[in-house]
Parts: structure tokens; sequence; C-alpha cells
């Protein structure tokens, strides 16, 4: 809160607030106190590198979830958060880091800053483009145009966020959601125009108004993060006790932030779980994941191979559906070696744990205690018994990084088949500390709105019944 001459600052103030509230970014921290975590940069080598403990060795273990849920789990991070000024070799301040995405599950990803100021993305006041509708680029056959994003002459995707361009599967989730938009638009229109000829009225009903089309798809979409997503990777149980009892961590006074535990560790648990090859159609043989058939990222749709089906990946009536990796400490080989990066380190694994270091994050021993500490049972012994096993070889046998030990809690405690206690809580609060904290989102302003798009069960809406809204029968 800002002082002004004259006026005293609210007694109290600094209890009520975790985070300096003096000034306050889009991103910070929530565990202040704790100290900075520190690992040599020659045992994060070791740890990381190709056969070492962290590759799979292209032998990993699946989970009960379906492999999409992964990628919505991405789409999800473009959403809210877009870091591209801090770097891996130098101290990052995240309340100096600007993030240049909205704090919000909004879909900025999607909407740019609106028709307006965004009007290279829509084709009228209130659809968007695709590449059937506006593209620059000639595709070698004219169907392709079908199923791809609206594209430049150089292939470069026209969206509201160029990361979901970053590989085939992402580009395809960008796409679904602009169909999604653009038959919820369709849709209500369908509806006014009845309600207007039920008045005996001729001609055409007045056309929607954007903003609104807007909140019903956004609003459908927080639905889906709150009551499905969210439950496949923390556990249900996890979050009705943030909705029972509150948030104990993420405590944001004013507008919300993007806590730097969550952005550089926690919800960077899916790189553990994306699969070196998985099939896209469902008569379609497996698919390298960066390879000739789903590409390299910023690309063109080239082959009708690459066209994703949903019900592959996130199961919706089709049992044969394509798993995700377990959540665990080891990553697909090619992760540990991304083929799309020429200069710099191209390991995923141990760009994650430099740039936890490189923001000062706390352990993860460090921030269970503190979890502890507040009546959180973590079982962070069990954890660290683990975490020293596999360190003790490099010589290190203390606290471990915190993207390292929310992958080893999972390992431990679950299975690998969702999130432990302590990057689960991150993870949770966060989500929905962001959409409490959204004056604009369904939870920060009708708490008793339910889904009113047709749905295939009753007072719900999933991401499968979001994928297949175009071709429900209404």
């Amino acid at each position: 809160m800002p002082k002004h001459h004259g006026i005293k600052e609210p007694y109290g103030m600094s209890a009520m607030c975790k985070f300096g509230h003096t000034t306050e970014g889009r991103f910070g921290r929530i565990f202040k106190e704790l100290p900075a975590f520190y690992m040599n940069p020659c045992i994060i080598q070791s740890l990381t590198a190709p056969d070492g403990p962290m590759d799979a060795r292209n032998t990993k273990k699946k989970a009960d979830i379906p492999v999409g849920f992964v990628i919505l789990g991405q789409f999800i991070d473009h959403d809210i958060t877009l870091d591209i000024t801090s770097k891996l070799d130098r101290v990052n301040d995240p309340d100096a880091t600007e993030n240049f995405r909205t704090p919000a599950l909004d879909l900025d990803c999607i909407y740019g800053i609106g028709p307006e100021a965004s009007s290279y993305l829509y084709r009228d006041d209130v659809r968007l483009h695709t590449a059937k509708t506006s593209t620059a680029y000639s595709y070698a056959d004219p169907d392709l145009k079908n199923h791809d994003l609206s594209r430049t002459s150089d292939e470069r995707a026209i969206i509201g966020d160029f990361r979901n361009d970053e590989n085939r599967i992402i580009s395809q989730m960008q796409l679904a959601f602009i169909r999604f938009h653009n038959c919820v638009a369709d849709y209500l229109q369908a509806k006014e125009q009845k309600k207007y000829e039920e008045k005996k009225c001729e001609g055409k009903a007045e056309e929607l108004d954007f903003e609104h089309v807007r909140e019903v798809v956004t609003w459908h979409y927080q639905w889906i993060v709150l009551h499905e997503f969210l439950p496949l990777f923390v556990g249900q149980d996890l979050v009705n006790d943030i909705l029972c009892h509150g948030r104990k961590f993420y405590k944001p006074c004013h507008r919300p932030f993007i806590p730097i535990e969550f952005a550089a560790a926690a919800y960077r648990f899916g790189h553990s779980m994306i699969p070196l090859k998985l099939r896209v159609q469902k008569r379609g043989g497996k698919q390298d994941f960066f390879g000739s058939v789903l590409g390299m990222g910023f690309q063109a749709l080239n082959t009708k191979k690459a066209i994703v089906d949903w019900d592959v990946l996130f199961g919706c009536g089709y049992k044969n559906y394509e798993c995700a990796d377990a959540l665990d400490i080891q990553l697909a080989s090619i992760l540990l070696n991304l083929p799309f990066i020429h200069e710099g380190d191209a390991n995923l694994a141990s760009r994650n744990l430099l740039r936890g270091q490189s923001f000062l994050l706390p352990s993860g021993e460090e921030v269970a205690k503190v979890m502890e500490g507040c009546g959180i049972d973590t079982k962070y012994e069990q954890v660290t018994k683990f975490t020293a096993k596999v360190l003790k070889p490099f010589g290190w046998t203390s606290c471990t990084p915190l993207w390292f030990y929310v992958l080893a809690e999972a390992q431990v405690l679950n299975g690998g088949q969702r999130m432990g206690p302590v990057g689960g809580r991150i993870v949770a609060e966060t989500i929905i500390g962001l959409l409490e904290k959204d004056d604009l989102s369904f939870l920060g302003t009708d708490r008793s709105w339910k889904p009113s798009l047709p749905s295939a069960k009753r007072c719900d809406f999933t991401i499968c019944d979001l994928l297949n809204f175009c071709e429900r029968k209404r």
C-alpha cells in the first residue's frame, strides 16, 4: 500500500500481508523469509546429464492421466506467465521481472488485447481467425488450411502468444480454443435469433457483444481448470481443503501476482510427464514429440498425420488414449538435449534447476518445514531419504532444489500419479488464488455460477465438452 503524506498505515497491515505491500510486482515470492538454496553447477550438470539419474533412458513408467492434460497445463502456463527478461547466468529479482501475460486465467493468449487493439487476430468484431479464414501461407494440400492457425507467408502463427506454436500439440490446442470461441459465438447468436423470431420480429437479431462471448468462453475454461485439471494433478482433497479453509501461503494483499516458487519450480512438474513418443490419431503410429511429423515448432501444418484427434490425447470416451509419463525425477531423453536449441544449454532439466537458483529459490526441504509448521503433513523425511540416496554419488546429501523436490515427492509419496503435498499446495493455492483475486473470473464475480453450455453431464463442463463443442448437436 503506497504511503501518502499525512496518512498513517492501517494497524495490522504488515501481519496480513505476507509480501511487500509497499510495492507489488507481477512476479513475487511466497516464502520470502527462507534462505536461498545453492548447489554447485557441476553437480547440477552431472545430475541432469544423459544417462544420469534424471534420464529416463526411454523406459519411463506411465501415469493414469491422459497426456492431453499435460499439454493443457502448458496452455494454462502460457495464459498466465511470460518472462522474457530473466537470465540463467545472473541473479534475478522476481519483483523486478515483468510478466508479459496477465496473472489471470483470462485467455489473453487467445484474445490478445481484444478486437480493437489486436484486430489482426479477428475476422469480425467477435470471431477469431484461423488459417481457414485468413492466412498468407500457401499450403501444398489446401485441406490443411482447415486444421491450422492463421499464418504469415514465412509460417509464423498469427496468435496472441507466440509460444503456443512451439510444438505441434500446443498449436493444435490453440486452434481448438479459437474454434471453441467461434462456435460459442455462433451458438449464442443462434439463441438470440431464436428469441428474436419468437417475438415475431423480422430480419436478424442484433450482433453479440464480444465481451459477453469472451466471458462465457473464459468462465467455462476456468471451470475446467478448477474442477477437472487441478483435482487430476493435486487431488480433489487438496482442492476442497483450500476452497473450504482458504489459502495458507499465497495471500496477495491487492492485485494478484505469480509466485516465483510456482513459475520457476512447482508448475514445471509437467516436464517430467512429457512422453518421448505418442499417437495423435486413432489409426496412427507413435510419433516423436519433436520429429518430422509433429515438427520442431513454429511451422505450418505440413501433413495430415499431425492433425490431433483429441479423443486420443484426452480419452473422451475412447479407452485406448495416450497416457502421460509418470511424475517423477526422470525426463524423456529428448528433453535432456532439446533438438531446437542450437546455442546455450539445451538440457531442460539443468535449465530448470539453474533458473530456480538464479531466482534464489529456497530448497524443497525448507519449504516443507514451513508447511509442517502450519499443520500440513508433508512427509518430507521420506522424501529427503530418497533424494539423499539419489544425490549421494555426487557428494551431496543435504537439501535439494525445489523443482527436484517437487518431482521426488510425487514419486515417493504418490507413485508418480499426482503431485505431493508441497508442490501440489503451491500449484493449487496459486491457481485458486488467481481465480479468487480476479474480479472478472467466475470465482471473483459470481460464486453461484455454473456452466450454461451444452455438456455430456448436467451441471458440469469438461475439456472433452469444450473440444467437442463444435460437433455437439444443439
